[in-house]
């Protein structure tokens, strides 16, 4: 037997799935949630198989958070989303908490009965909406992997001075203020700004000052070093 937890604030919903459930003689109603919270608590002592779990409850997100417990608790049981989001952040957050797989809520009582047997036997599907979703962050992320590379390249040919000019551009002061703090002329500072937008092939200090601050370039150098503070 299949032991199924439902969890979904709205009772209309419950008496489906259960229906649903009574319905196939492998399958089992261990227990019924009417919040994230009780979701948790009844997994904790049912422990089951598969847990149907809707999104908002309590809360926009309690379904979500819930799987996130759940699954910290009871690793092998396998938790699938019902909902009636279509949100593709919404849907990877899910993902994120290490639920199986997903179905609108009005999905048909063979759509139900079949993700609950696939997960079962841990061959739930990547739906085509998570599929993509999933391809766009690793894009992403290959993105911001390629640009802080380049980025600590153009850092790595900063000379000492340019380096400390750019932390006290970032720290706020002004150029007659930099040039004063290092005791230089004015059209040092200049020369040594001029080298910064065309190494980091910037049009304005604003824009560079955005990104290392954004990276928290300084902050970095700090804990790699103690030098720089």
């Amino acid at each position: 037997m299949i032991q199924i937890l439902i969890a979904d604030d709205m009772e209309a919903h419950r008496r489906r799935l259960d229906r649903i459930i009574s319905s196939d003689k492998n399958l089992l109603l261990a227990a019924s949630a009417k919040s994230g919270y009780e979701a948790v608590a009844f997994a904790a002592i049912k422990k089951p198989d598969i847990v149907l779990m809707d999104i908002e409850m309590e809360s926009p997100m309690a379904g979500i958070k819930a799987a996130s417990e759940i699954h910290k608790i009871l690793p092998e049981t396998k938790i699938i989303m019902l909902t009636v989001h279509q949100d593709n952040n919404i849907v990877f957050a899910a993902f994120q908490t290490g639920i199986v797989d997903y179905l609108m809520k009005s999905a048909a009582k063979e759509e139900i009965l079949e993700a609950i047997y696939s997960a079962a036997n841990n061959q739930s599907p990547i739906r085509p909406i998570i599929a993509e979703k999933i391809r766009l962050e690793f894009a992403r992320i290959k993105k911001s992997e390629d640009h802080l590379t380049q980025f600590f390249k153009i850092i790595a040919s900063l000379t000492p001075s340019e380096l400390e000019v750019l932390k006290l551009l970032c720290s706020g002061l002004k150029r007659k203020d930099i040039a004063e703090t290092r005791t230089v002329e004015i059209e040092t500072i200049k020369k040594q700004i001029s080298s910064l937008l065309k190494k980091f092939d910037k049009n304005s200090t604003k824009e560079i000052i955005q990104e290392v601050n954004e990276l928290k370039l300084f902050d970095i150098l700090k804990e790699i070093n103690g030098k720089i503070g």
